[in-house]
């Protein structure tokens, strides 16, 4: 699989969520039990993740997929 991930960004949680179809406490569950790209602290109330993390996570996913894992 190719896959062009683009330049950096710092993606907030509504973004992350229509990326990876998820919703909010599956989203965080996942993160939880360290099986999804974790957040960096952007202060006291704001957290993101980084873009190419998320792209490669989803692109696992597929790979998991295609593979006959998923």
């Amino acid at each position: 699989m190719n896959l062009d991930v683009g330049p950096l960004r710092l993606l907030r949680l509504p973004e992350v969520l229509d990326r990876v179809g998820l919703r909010r406490s599956a989203w965080y569950e996942l993160v939880g039990a360290g099986r999804a790209p974790q957040p960096c602290r952007l202060g006291l109330r704001c957290v993101a993740w980084s873009s190419i993390e998320i792209d490669l996570w989803v692109a696992a996913r597929l790979s998991e997929r295609e593979d006959g894992q998923g």
